[in-house]
C-alpha cells in the first residue's frame, strides 16, 4: 500500500504542525518517522543531556497517542539518509513531506536526502513551520534582507496589519486532528531506550508547555529581574516544536507586546542564518575578526565554572550550569563579561552555551553573542562595556537572586575578582580600537 512519510524533526506535536497537515490531507495514509540522528549524538559531550532526555520523551509522548489511533511513530536511530533509503523502500513510499530547517547542518543533510529521495522517485515537500517569517518574506524595499531590527520589526506590523486585526487572523494554525484517520495503521513498537542511545536519564526536569497570562501582562514590567518568576519558560519548548510559533505569536499579541518583539528578534536571527550563512563561523561585521583576543584558558573556565569573583555573572552562570536556564539579562552579562572584561573570543563562549542550554538555537545564540561583542547585525556598540556591579545594583538589588546561587557569597571562600573592572574596560576599548582601525 503506498503510503506518504512525515518526518518529525524540531517540530514534535501532532497539532498546528505544517507538514503533518499537508500529509493529512494528501489522501495517502501518512506514516510519521522520527530519526535519533547519530550525527548529532555523537557530537554530545554529555552523556547525560538533558535535552536528549526531553527529545526521548516527547517522541515516546507521540508515540502513545498515536497508539490510542492505532498508528505508532516509527522511530529508528542512524545517519537520516541511509535510515530514510532503508523506509522509502520498505514502505512503497510516494511522498516525504517535512518543516525546513535553516542551520548549516540540516540544509546539507536534507539536502543529501533530497537526492535520494529523487533517485527513487520519491516527492519532496517542505514546509514554512519553526518561523513566523522566512529570510525573504520581510524584506526592505530594494528586497534585501534588513540588517536592523526595528525597521525589520516596522515592516512586520505594517505586512501584518497588527493594530486592526485579531491575533487568532494574524496567524492561522494547521488543523490536524480532523484528519487523525488518515494516519497509517500499524503495530506499536517500544520505544529505543535512552541508553542504548547511549545517554542516560538527567536530573533535570522540565515542565509541561504552558502559557502563563500573568506572567505574559507582567513581562515588560518584570522580565530583566532574575530573581522573580518572569520569564515563559518557553524557549526549550520553541525550540524543539513542542508548541508552534503560530501559537506563541497569538498568546504574545493578546497579551504582551514586548514577547511578541522577543518571538520577533528570534525570527530575525533565523532570517540572518538564512540571508548571512558566514555568521555561524564569522563575525557578522568582518573587521571583528582582527581583534587580537587573549584566550587565557584559566580565565575561561573561571567562567563557565562561575568562579570570576563578580557575582551577578558567577550566579548567572551556577544557574546555567545546574538547570540548563539562563535569565535573558544574565546572558547578556554573562557574554559582555567574557568578551570585553576577559578579551575571550566570543565564539568560545557560544560554544559553550550550545553545549548547556535546554533550548540552544544555533541562530539566536549566534546573534546574542555576536550582538554581546558588537560584531553582529544591529549589535550594542563595542564600547558598550556592562559594570557587572551596576547591573546588580539595577536588576537584583536586594541579592535575591545571586544568594540563591552563591551561598559562599559573605565568606572568604568565595572568588577574588580575577580581573579588575577599571582596568578591563581600558583594556578592552584599546583592543577593540585598535582592531577596528587598522
Amino acid at each position: 500500500m503506498k503510503c506518504v512519510l512525515v518526518w518529525f524533526r524540531r517540530d514534535l506535536r501532532l497539532e498546528d504542525h505544517a507538514a503533518l497537515h499537508h500529509a493529512l490531507r494528501s489522501g495517502l495514509p501518512v506514516l510519521p518517522v522520527f530519526i535519533f540522528d547519530t550525527d548529532i549524538l555523537g557530537n554530545l559531550p554529555d552523556e547525560r543531556d538533558a535535552r536528549v532526555n526531553f527529545i526521548h520523551e516527547q517522541v515516546q509522548n507521540i508515540k502513545t497517542s498515536l497508539n490510542a489511533l492505532g498508528s505508532d511513530l516509527l522511530v529508528r536511530t542512524g545517519k537520516p539518509v541511509e535510515v530514510l533509503e532503508k523506509i522509502v523502500k520498505e514502505y512503497a513510499v510516494h511522498g516525504l513531506y517535512h518543516n525546513r530547517d535553516y542551520e548549516s547542518y540540516a540544509q546539507k543533510r536534507d539536502a543529501m536526502v533530497h537526492e535520494m529521495a529523487q533517485k527513487l522517485s520519491v516527492q519532496v515537500l517542505t514546509y514554512k513551520d519553526h518561523v513566523l517569517h522566512e529570510a525573504y518574506e520581510v524584506t526592505k524595499e530594494d528586497g534585501k534582507p534588513y540588517t536592523v531590527f526595528t525597521p525589520y520589526k516596522r515592516k512586520v506590523y505594517a505586512s501584518l496589519n497588527i493594530s486592526e486585526n485579531e491575533p487568532q487572523s494574524l496567524f492561522l494554525s494547521y488543523e490536524c486532528k480532523a484528519y487523525y484517520a488518515n494516519f497509517y495503521k500499524r503495530k506499536a513498537e517500544p520505544l529505543i531506550s535512552l541508553e542504548s542511545l547511549g545517554f542516560v536519564r538527567s536530573s533535570i526536569h522540565v515542565s509541561p508547555p504552558q502559557w502563563n497570562v500573568e506572567i505574559l501582562k507582567n513581562y515588560a514590567r518584570d522580565r530583566d529581574f532574575p530573581s522573580l518568576d518572569a520569564s515563559s519558560r518557553m524557549g526549550i519548548h520553541l525550540r524543539f516544536g513542542t508548541v508552534s510559533i503560530r501559537e506563541a505569536a497569538q498568546w504574545a499579541l493578546r497579551h504582551s507586546e514586548t514577547y511578541f518583539s522577543e518571538l520577533l528578534w528570534r525570527d530575525f536571527y533565523s532570517m540572518i542564518l538564512q540571508a548571512f550563512p558566514q555568521v555561524e563561523r564569522q563575525s557578522f561585521k568582518p573587521e571583528y575578526d582582527r581583534i587580537e583576543w587573549l584566550n587565557d584558558e584559566n580565565q575561561y573556565a573561571a567562567w563557565c565554572n562561575g568562579q570570576t569573583g563578580y557575582p551577578m555573572v558567577d550566579a548567572g552562570m551556577r544557574q546555567l550550569n545546574e538547570t540548563g536556564f539562563m535569565h535573558n539579562r544574565l546572558r547578556m552579562i554573562t557574554a559582555s563579561f567574557l568578551v570585553k572584561h576577559l578579551l575571550i573570543d566570543w565564539r568560545w563562549g557560544e560554544a559553550y552555551f550550545a553545549e548547556k542550554l535546554l533550548d540552544f538555537d544555533l541562530a539566536s545564540n549566534n546573534g546574542g553573542w555576536q550582538w554581546a561583542a558588537g560584531c553582529g547585525t544591529d549589535a550594542a556598540p563595542y564600547f558598550r562595556i556592562f559594570s557587572p556591579e551596576a547591573q546588580q545594583k539595577k536588576f537584583d538589588p536586594d541579592g535575591t537572586f545571586i544568594n540563591k546561587w552563591l551561598p559562599e557569597l559573605d565568606t572568604f571562600d568565595y572568588q577574588k575578582p580575577i580581573v579588575e573592572h577599571t582596568m578591563a574596560r581600558i583594556r578592552c576599548l584599546s583592543v577593540f580600537q585598535k582592531a577596528l582601525s587598522s
